[in-house]
């Protein structure tokens, strides 16, 4: 056995048996007779169930390709080697046998300006430095830095961790597009176009009326964002819809030569937020032959009543903070304690329904263009999956519900992997040109 499985396997068999009896099961990676994946099947004792999924999770790379940071990430304000101040860390990541994590680095949108432009430009090379920082210098042993697909997977077989970086809101270059080389430099491989605010790259499904939003700016991508796909295809960074328009998704998947991601998004069809995929959206990736990361974010899961979201937008009023990238470890903590009362009168989403959005997005789109994520540490997290300590939960009911081996391992980072070597292939095509 190699020297990576032993800590793994003795972390993952630490958590809780499933203590039933499964239905009858179809043949592997197929849907039984008359029902739905999505239903227990199966005639294994839970103990057996349980034995197989650890030996799944064991053996696929799992990838959570959204992870937010604060800007004093890997100090000794944020220190991920410590178990416990966020919800990925270090040990968490062991625990849970998470391998790899996309880093964020996000800028929140502010009113467009010279100086705000700047300062965007300022707080994304922090998290830049941040991210390399725990990698190259404070925890070099455990946790590598990936540029490639090649890179996970050698990291990955060396036993390390893998870290590598996505940016979330394509602000952080203003209407600077050379900035766009430089981020990848630093090892950028996805670049969100948006966040909640249209920007000067597209408009957002979120619009902001603080900043003067209309419903719409650009009516989707605007020609500079055009260009900053084209850029993105040139240098080989993925790009990524999350957070735009459905106008913008659409023009997207029309304008870049290379197949696209929604690094954290979920199905509109099973909970209506502007924030979710339109069926129209998922079937233009597929055909993009892109992939949808399907993220583990409570809202986006399960739309909440009307009484719960009054008492969560009454708590962000309170709680001195405008971001959570931008909380402090004690804020984070005091937001956690009294969500946790309100999701304790008003229960929110839980792992069953999360996979029920990947069930969806794979019967609608298929297997290959499925992925999961999680906005861990940016609001993430649900009742099943809170951190990345339980992440083999994920693999466990997906193995409940009747998904293969192989399907494991192209929802947990195969897809993304494919999409991210096909945007290298259209960059070298680029190159050579």
């Amino acid at each position: 056995m190699c020297a990576r499985r032993t800590p793994r396997n003795r972390i993952v068999a630490a958590l809780g048996l499933v203590a039933a009896f499964m239905t009858p099961v179809a043949a592997p990676g197929q849907q039984a007779s008359g029902q739905d994946r999505g239903a227990p099947r199966g005639s294994e004792v839970g103990t057996d169930l349980e034995a197989r999924a650890r030996a799944i999770h064991e053996r696929v790379i799992v990838i959570d390709t959204h992870d937010d940071i604060p800007s004093n990430f890997a100090s000794e304000d944020s220190d991920p080697g410590q178990r416990d101040g966020r919800q990925v860390t270090l040990p968490k990541m062991r625990e849970g046998g998470l391998d790899v994590a996309f880093f964020v680095v996000y800028v929140g949108q502010t009113e467009r300006t010279a100086e705000n432009y700047a300062e965007a430009k300022a707080e994304a090379l922090r998290k830049f430095e941040a991210i390399h920082r725990l990698t190259d210098e404070m925890y070099p042993d455990q946790i590598g830095f990936a540029r490639t697909p090649d890179d996970v997977e050698r990291l990955h077989a060396e036993g390390k961790l893998v870290a590598t970086i996505g940016i979330e809101n394509g602000y952080s270059i203003g209407t600077d597009l050379t900035l766009l080389e430089e981020y990848h430099a630093r090892g950028a491989r996805y670049f969100g176009l948006t966040h909640i605010g249209h920007n000067d790259l597209a408009d957002s499904s979120m619009p902001r009326e603080n900043l003067g939003d209309a419903e719409e700016e650009h009516g989707g991508v605007s020609e500079l964002g055009e260009a900053a796909i084209a850029e993105a295809n040139r240098l080989g960074i993925m790009v990524d819809v999350s957070h735009a328009s459905k106008k913008s998704t659409l023009d997207a998947t029309r304008l870049s030569r290379a197949p696209i991601i929604a690094s954290h998004s979920a199905v509109r069809e099973l909970a209506d937020s502007p924030r979710n995929l339109t069926d129209e959206e998922l079937l233009a990736i597929r055909a993009n032959g892109g992939v949808v990361q399907i993220v583990a974010f409570d809202g986006y899961v399960k739309v909440p009543s009307e009484e719960k979201q009054a008492a969560i937008e009454e708590l962000r009023q309170e709680s001195g903070f405008d971001s959570w990238a931008a909380a402090s470890p004690a804020q984070r903590d005091a937001y956690r304690e009294a969500r946790a009362k309100i999701d304790d009168r008003y229960p929110g989403a839980t792992l069953s329904d999360f996979v029920d959005h990947i069930d969806y997005a794979v019967k609608l789109i298929g297997i290959d263009h499925v992925g999961i994520s999680s906005d861990f540490d940016g609001g993430g997290g649900l009742i099943g999956w809170k951190d990345a300590s339980e992440t083999f939960n994920v693999t466990r009911e997906l193995v409940r519900r009747g998904y293969s081996e192989d399907e494991i391992r192209k929802l947990w980072g195969g897809n993304l992997l494919r999409v991210w070597r096909a945007v290298e292939a259209v960059a070298e095509e680029s190159r050579a040109a």
